[in-house]
């Protein structure tokens, strides 16, 4: 299986794992494979595996998010330079095996490699299991920011360690 294949696979294990949570977040067609597609190109496409299979899918992006620029709350940084995580799945039968750890490792490695002084991601009201996630790893509560199809829960961490 390619790559494409398999992230539109995670990304579709995802999507029906949040409408059983009762979650409209990704229910409405986003993300489909046109945005896979694109996180593959621009190498911002990112798999967590157990050395043999693709476990998780993540994009991990440092071009910014506009929507970010607004937020009923306030961010932690001054927002310079930062790597936002888009895109979060896990295979189905991998949640609650302490994944969620290894992937936020994997995205602080990328976004300290690149130089970035933090990491910023957002989750819809109802999505309570990556709430706790995201504060289990580390990630504070800095407020609400707003998009087309709805508002979400703006989550940052700050970096440290090498270059920072």
């Amino acid at each position: 299986m390619d790559q494409l294949s398999t992230a539109v696979d995670l990304i579709n294990d995802g999507k029906q794992y949040l409408k059983e949570q009762g979650s409209d977040q990704w229910q409405t067609g986003y993300p489909d494979e046109s945005d896979i597609r694109e996180d593959i190109l621009h190498e911002r496409g990112y798999f967590v595996t157990d050395g043999t299979q693709p476990l998780a899918y993540l994009c991990i992006d440092f071009g910014g998010e506009p929507a970010y620029s607004q937020i009923k709350g306030q961010w932690l940084t001054d927002g310079s330079f930062y790597g936002v995580i888009h895109r979060l799945a896990i295979r189905n039968g991998q949640r609650g095996k302490g994944l969620s750890g290894s992937i936020f490792r994997l995205a602080e490695e990328l976004c300290k490699n690149q130089g970035a002084k933090s990491i910023r991601v957002d989750t819809d009201e109802k999505n309570t299991i990556m709430q706790h996630i995201m504060q289990k790893n580390g990630f504070t509560l800095c407020g609400t920011i707003f998009f087309a199809g709805g508002d979400k829960l703006a989550f940052e961490k700050v970096l440290d360690g090498p270059g920072l």
